[in-house]
């Protein structure tokens, strides 16, 4: 976004014009809001106001939806565990543990009423490109009709997500009472949105505009999209809500499933045009800003865009006493990384058990501090001889901030940042990234039997991280290694959650249980492990959950609309 911060720059440079005018009698418009003159008189101005619209895009990064707090979804699931068990820093964990938080009065996951709002100033930007635009040939007014439907989309998506149902708007309406559209409309919605920005939005864009959305971050979200939707139509079948206006027919699966392969297919030819590709080491990945990995992304720039993503998950030593370790691994994770030679890990194995953290593939070095990892000179001991970055037991202290699984969160972490305190952080937001282009296409290809095609996209990315071919060669077995493939290589990018809830399978997974971690102990020359909770509770995700309700407060001013059943 180094484009965006360039503009604030310009529009405090014009601020001071206008003040050194102030003492000449004039007539100037009202300076707290953007009139209809000052945006739509000059292109200069109709750039400013749809970059404002960005900021839409931080509501999400970090995986910070719907807490507040960085990678607050994934800690919702079985890869990651926040520390705190109180309100506030352990309020995502208190969400996992009992369903019955959520409810139309307090839906926890809401962003309905802040969703609307930028859908509206968005349609009021759309009307204004069509009626009141001066100054703009029609390439350019189709660029920054593609931005803003792209935004649109974007912020449906996440409505859609956690509603099925909601309320479409195209335009802008004065009309105050509107029922809910199928879920299946909506999806369909989305998706023309994303469709119109791949069209006409440009391929890259020259320096002054880094970071704005181009084609292959609006065909990559519509892969992202009709994959949801097929999904829906898989998985649900009206199984878990009765509601006539949620679910997606089961007969539009397969036609889905191939409008999400044949626009992950368009990503890959861009790739093929070197605008994007795999990086061969995985860990540089998140901290290097020019990744080619990165399809769309968020970028901050020291000292003035700045978020606080270590002081949230370093381990304590990188600041005593400063230091939060909101959320830590879970064992049920660190299992999941294979060896590096494409086998199975396992504890049942003596060998791989009397050395855990040995000969693992390059996504767990880079993704996990474990005890014994080597971190800015130092060396991690997780064990609970070490007092400041030991292991405790969860519950013993309301907020210890250290890991309560023996794991710290490495990925995301800038190794080169000795003073997070003062420097705070700088790394890139990636809300898209080829990587998950790739999983996309391979799911897609593997659900229409396109067995070659899947293989293809599924073995790219593995063969880039080091390790070898899948050996899977049904339908059902690419599905299972696309699944071990998106919790593993997506870890802490926030989609854990997401995934479980569009494959319903999350009141399976995150229902009933309680998530583990490993206590180390000496044992001679080396260290025994043994499985501890993390949990003090069984997690619950109740097939209600697959659909937030409405907020009561928007059913109370919106005579037309109705409640989801079964809320």
């Amino acid at each position: 976004m180094k484009a965006y911060l360039k503009t604030l720059k310009k529009s405090f440079l014009i601020a001071g014009a206008i003040l050194a005018m102030s003492g000449c009698k004039i007539d100037i418009d009202p300076l707290d809001k953007y009139t209809d003159v000052a945006v739509y008189q000059n292109p200069v101005n109709i750039r400013l106001y749809i970059i404002g619209m960005y900021a839409e895009f931080g509501t999400f990064k970090f995986g910070t939806f719907p807490i507040g707090y960085d990678n607050a979804t994934d800690a919702l699931t079985d890869i990651m565990k926040y520390s705190s068990g109180v309100s506030g820093n352990g309020t995502v964990n208190i969400l996992a543990s009992d369903a019955s938080r959520v409810s139309a009065a307090g839906p926890m996951l809401n962003y309905w009423t802040n969703g609307y709002i930028r859908i509206r100033r968005l349609n009021e930007f759309l009307e204004g490109l069509d009626t009141k635009a001066q100054g703009l040939d029609e390439a350019t007014k189709l660029k920054f009709q593609a931005e803003a439907r792209f935004i649109r989309g974007y912020v449906y998506f996440w409505l859609v997500k956690l509603h099925g149902s909601v309320i479409l708007l195209d335009k802008l309406t004065s009309e105050k009472d509107k029922q809910r559209s199928s879920e299946d409309d909506c999806w369909n919605f989305i998706a023309a949105d994303f469709a119109f920005a791949a069209e006409y939005l440009p391929k890259t864009w020259d320096s002054a505009n880094t970071g704005r959305v181009t084609k292959g971050a609006a065909y990559g979200m519509l892969a992202r999209t009709w994959l949801y939707a097929a999904s829906i139509a898989e998985y649900d079948q009206k199984q878990f809500n009765s509601d006539p206006l949620t679910g997606v027919p089961t007969a539009k699966a397969i036609p889905y499933y191939t409008n999400a392969s044949k626009a992950a297919d368009e990503v890959k030819k861009l790739a093929g045009e070197g605008l994007y590709d795999l990086e061969a080491n995985f860990a540089s990945i998140f901290t290097n800003k020019n990744t080619k990995e990165a399809i769309f992304k968020i970028d901050f720039i020291r000292p003035q865009f700045t978020h606080q993503y270590d002081l949230g998950f370093a381990p304590p030593k990188d600041a005593p006493g400063q230091v939060l370790v909101y959320g830590v691994p879970t064992a049920e994770l660190v299992n999941e990384f294979e060896m590096s030679d494409g086998s199975t890990f396992s504890w049942s194995n003596p060998a791989m058990a009397a050395n855990p953290y040995v000969n693992r593939e390059q996504r767990f070095n880079a993704t996990i501090l474990f005890n014994g990892s080597s971190w800015k000179g130092r060396t991690i001991n997780t064990t609970p001889a070490d007092a400041v970055e030991g292991i405790t037991e969860y519950g013993a202290s309301t907020d210890p901030k250290k890991t309560v699984s023996g794991y710290y969160a490495k990925k995301f972490l800038d190794p080169l940042n000795t003073e997070i305190v003062v420097n705070k952080s700088d790394q890139s937001w990636m809300e898209l990234r080829y990587a998950e282009v790739l999983l996309i296409d391979a799911e897609a290809k593997s659900k229409i039997n396109d067995i070659a095609g899947a293989k293809t996209s599924l073995n790219t990315l593995r063969n880039k991280r080091g390790l070898p071919n899948t050996p899977s060669q049904t339908p059902a077995e690419l599905m299972r290694a696309v699944e071990h493939e998106r919790k593993v290589e997506l870890a802490f990018e926030g989609h854990r959650y997401w995934d479980l809830r569009r494959w319903r399978k999350a009141h399976i997974v995150l229902n009933n249980v309680k998530f583990t971690g490993h206590k180390g102990s000496p044992n001679g020359a080396s260290f025994t492990y043994t499985t501890v909770s993390v949990d003090n509770t069984n997690r619950q995700f109740t097939p209600a959950l697959y659909y937030i309700p409405i907020p009561l407060d928007e059913i109370l001013r919106n005579n037309a609309i109705t409640q989801i059943k079964g809320w």
